[in-house]
């Protein structure tokens, strides 16, 4: 390769090791992009019932303030003193667990129970593996919202793009190429439309199934029911391992009152998943936004395995960016049009058509009206 070659990989290399470097900072970014899109799609609608930007904007903010405070005063109190002690209550349910397993293993005739001669030490193993699961998982999901630096980092570029978003999106589309800028936009509104339905979809989801588990854990008497459905609710937020997650502790509390009011619990969250695959998924995310299940798994490994518990809080966000960008990007203005020298000829159906708007001769000089 050429010198110039060599610099080019070299500073390629360089900027990838530095965007690594900051990626937890991206993220954050990014969560302030997810909140205040979500929060434009409010301004415009007051918008469009007459208000100026700015007010409209202020008003947004102030909803949503005031919607923050008020549950963090009626609900965060209660939901803390409830916490500690869903904290002390775990591990002896765990414990319970591994005592009742015990007593069953000494039941079984002789030659059963010599087969299974290391259940209760691989309980023994599997507790405190579990409860440091749950306490970590507690610890990561606290500690990343008390961390005021970076909450105050994302409300304030929240509160910047919500006020004036055109600066933000016209520079983001100046770094296309002038014949992609159109299509930029494009895509962009795609962005833009399928973050706004996964946040109506899952705040819809996390309010049913919070509701529900709360309903259902009063009706079969187990402590704590806030904490538990607001975990639940919470838990709603990560797709496939959240509401795994929430069974642990209201079924581990359950069993300190007796087996059978736990085995309800498990059943009455089994009941309720199905619910949420076949009712509310299909029929609410289905509208919203469609994700294979494989592929949203596989994607929330992925990103906790690169960034942690921000990347699985961000996996199905960043799933929707990446699939989009796939979809417009690479598949139809790549693939699609790809031809092979035997077939030069694009069908009308593939062509990619950027149009210029009259008087204007270079698409780079083209406004971009944003909604």
């Amino acid at each position: 390769m050429k010198l110039g070659q060599w610099l080019g990989l070299f500073a390629l290399l360089i900027s990838l090791y530095i965007l690594w470097e900051i990626r937890q900072l991206i993220l954050l970014l990014f969560v302030a992009v997810v909140f205040a899109t979500a929060l434009n799609r409010l301004v415009r609608r007051l918008e469009r019932a007459g208000l100026k930007r700015g007010l409209a904007s202020f008003l947004s903010i102030a909803i949503v303030l005031g919607i923050m405070i008020l549950f963090v005063a009626l609900i965060v109190p209660p939901f803390t003193d409830q916490l500690q002690l869903l904290s002390e209550l775990v591990p002896q349910g765990l414990e319970q667990l591994r005592t009742e397993l015990d007593r069953l293993i000494r039941l079984i005739p002789g030659g059963t129970a010599q087969a299974l001669p290391n259940v209760p030490e691989l309980l023994n193993q599997f507790q405190p593996l579990a409860t440091g699961l749950a306490n970590n998982f507690f610890k990561a999901f606290s500690g990343f919202f008390n961390i005021s630096v970076s909450m105050l980092f994302v409300f304030m570029l929240t509160i910047m793009m919500v006020i004036n978003p055109q600066p933000y999106r016209q520079g983001l589309i100046r770094l296309f190429p002038s014949f992609y800028r159109r299509r930029g936009h494009e895509i962009l509104t795609y962005c833009e439309a399928d973050l706004v339905g996964w946040i109506i979809g899952t705040l819809f989801n996390m309010v049913v199934i919070g509701t529900i588990s709360g309903i259902v854990l009063a009706i079969l008497g187990v402590k704590l029911v806030l904490a538990n459905a607001l975990l639940a609710g919470l838990l709603e937020a990560i797709p496939n391992l959240g509401p795994v997650l929430s069974t642990i502790a209201p079924g581990a509390i359950a069993l300190l009152d007796s087996p059978l009011k736990a085995l309800g619990v498990l059943i009455a969250y089994i009941l309720i998943q199905q619910l949420e695959q076949f009712l509310l998924v299909p029929i609410v995310m289905g509208q919203q936004v469609s994700l294979l299940p494989a592929i949203t798994l596989l994607a929330q490994f992925t990103f906790a395995s690169f960034f942690g518990f921000l990347g699985l809080f961000l996996a199905i966000p960043l799933l929707i960016i990446v699939r989009i960008l796939l979809r417009e990007v690479l598949i139809k203005d790549v693939l699609d049009q790809w031809q092979s020298p035997e077939f030069r000829q694009v069908p009308p159906a593939l062509q990619l058509e950027l149009p210029i708007e009259p008087g204007h001769s270079d698409p780079a000089e083209t406004p971009v009206n944003l909604p």
